[in-house]
């Protein structure tokens, strides 16, 4: 966040938290399926979850290009969970499951986000819009005022 950017309101600090939550969830759940849990041949698939791993760091910066794209991402792994769910049996099936309420709430999550970063940040931008045209026409009243006195003398 770089020193002219505005620290995040609350909700924007939850719903970032209750993402990483999500997204580090649904990491888990792939990486221990597909490597203790119910592996489905040598554990290949378990790579499956390197895209969610990329967005660690962008969900970290409060990145909205990041919450962008997972929450397109998301869908991906919401639909190997629908497939697996009603292909396999046992304890992939609850997985699967498992998989799917992650990526639906991770969606929710981020598209919360989403919108009330783009809620506020016009908010935001239209006080600062205001204050920065109330700033520049006092600086001028400022300067001007002089220059009228000095001219009268």
């Amino acid at each position: 966040m770089t020193p002219t950017q505005a620290e995040p309101d609350a909700v924007v600090r939850a719903t970032r938290a209750l993402a990483l939550g999500g997204l580090i969830g649904l990491i888990a759940l792939g990486l221990a399926w597909e490597l203790w849990l119910a592996p489905t041949g040598t554990g290949t698939l378990a790579l499956k979850v390197v895209p969610l791993v990329l967005c660690v760091a962008g969900l970290l910066r409060h990145r909205m290009y990041t919450f962008r794209w997972l929450s397109l991402l998301v869908w991906l792994y919401f639909l190997e969970g629908v497939v697996r769910a009603t292909s396999e049996t046992g304890i992939s099936a609850a997985l699967a499951m498992g998989q799917v309420v992650l990526s639906v709430s991770l969606f929710a999550v981020s598209g919360f986000y989403i919108r009330w970063r783009l809620r506020n940040g016009a908010r935001i931008a239209a006080a600062t819009a205001a204050a920065t045209a109330a700033a520049t026409t006092a600086a001028t009243t400022a300067n001007t005022a002089p220059q009228q006195g000095s001219a009268a003398s």
